[in-house]
């Protein structure tokens, strides 16, 4: 191996190695060890994410300072745990990990179906939008080749068997333009009737705050 190519596979083997570390040496050894408890609270991660920085800091000789670290994850836990933060969540699509404690959790887990429900509905939206998208580029294509097959159909030094081909060709695309046609309008109906549910749930948000 040459050393330019050696000296990738170290670049690419440092990337890979920092990627999976949650702290670098500099940052064990100064570690506040309450204030990454905190962090991780606020963010919502579980438990395993000491493990996750012992592991990272063994490597430097470093062991995390658990009851600073759970003071501080305590705290942040409790700053996660409020309703707005449980709706954002789950409007963003992302997933609760069971993390909260007992007296806050219902409240949160309320405003997190919320979101959901909310993040749901929107989904419906676009996916409608993005199948009549696809079928709408397809219909497209299936124009070019009945425009491209019906020129070939009258040219002149088109054979006779070939236009018992094209002919066929045609059929087959004008039934596949019909279908295409119908599903679309299918898609545009579905997708008002969830773009009507996903305005009437905004509304009732709206009424609840959110």
């Amino acid at each position: 191996m040459n050393t330019k190519w050696a000296g990738l596979v170290v670049v690419i083997t440092m990337l890979v190695s920092s990627g999976c570390a949650t702290m670098s040496g500099d940052e064990c050894m100064t570690s506040d060890w309450q204030a990454i408890g905190y962090e991780d609270g606020a963010r919502g991660l579980t438990g395993d994410r000491l493990g996750q920085h012992r592991k990272a800091c063994a490597k430097h000789g470093v062991t995390p300072d658990f009851e600073a670290y759970q003071a501080g994850r305590t705290s942040g836990l409790r700053e996660f745990c409020q309703p707005q933060r449980g709706f954002n969540l789950g409007s963003s699509g992302n997933r609760y990990n069971g993390v909260c404690a007992y007296d806050l959790e219902a409240d949160f887990l309320d405003a997190y179906r919320s979101g959901s429900q909310l993040h749901s509905l929107r989904s419906n939206v676009n996916s409608a939008s993005s199948r009549i998208n696809s079928k709408e580029r397809e219909l497209e294509s299936v124009a070019v080749a009945v425009r491209n097959a019906e020129a070939e159909l009258i040219a002149a030094d088109t054979s006779i068997q070939d236009r018992i081909l094209l002919l066929a060709d045609l059929k087959e695309l004008s039934e596949r333009s019909g279908q295409l046609d119908a599903e679309i309008h299918e898609l545009i109906e579905d997708r008002a009737v969830s773009q009507r549910e996903l305005e009437s749930y905004q509304a009732v948000l709206a009424d609840t705050g959110y």
